[in-house]
């Protein structure tokens, strides 16, 4: 059987791609609760059908969404935790939230919708800060140190995603600033 040009992986790829894509934005834009599949397919711009194809149901974009958003954060801590040294992967979790401060990254609101929808999907979540936790603790210099700036990194992503911002960015920043003296 010849695959048409639709059906190419890199095509179900870039399909799959703008309908998380799409589901993120609409779940950071209108909310958690009003995400619907009728308007993720019209936003990424392909049938419902199509949407069903690679999500058979809403509960599986759910979990595509916590997935997406852990291979992504995986990808990009590992990119910076190569160059190694001293606390690579703490040092690696500041960067890239500092990498994503300098963008103006949103919030992962398509997690928080995923979670919303369907609490069962802490589980894995909670497994991969686990394993997380546990790659910082051991190339830490200091695993109480690293423990402590990976909390309070999580503290400030959390007041971020749940809109409770308590400090200020200068607080923050000179947060950031005194953690990373403490790793260095």
């Amino acid at each position: 059987m010849i695959d048409t040009p639709e059906k190419t992986p890199s095509r179900r790829a870039a399909t799959r791609r703008r309908i998380l894509d799409a589901a993120q934005d609409l779940a950071h834009c209108t909310g958690a609760g009003s995400l619907s599949l009728d308007a993720v397919a019209a936003k990424a711009g392909v049938s419902k059908g199509g949407l069903l194809y690679h999500f058979p149901s809403k509960t599986a974009l759910m979990e595509a969404l916590v997935t997406d958003y852990l291979h992504r954060f995986d990808a990009a801590i590992s990119l910076e935790e190569r160059a190694g040294g001293r606390n690579a992967a703490i040092r690696a979790y500041i960067a890239q939230f500092l990498t994503e401060r300098h963008r103006h990254a949103q919030p992962p609101s398509g997690l928080l919708a995923a979670l919303a929808k369907d609490p069962e999907l802490l589980a894995p979540l909670r497994q991969h800060e686990r394993h997380f936790l546990e790659r910082i603790r051991s190339t830490a210099d200091d695993a109480q140190m690293a423990t402590l700036a990976f909390l309070a990194i999580q503290g400030i992503r959390a007041m971020e995603l749940l809109n409770t911002q308590v400090v200020n960015p200068a607080e923050e920043e000179a947060l950031i600033a005194w953690l990373k003296d403490r790793l260095d």
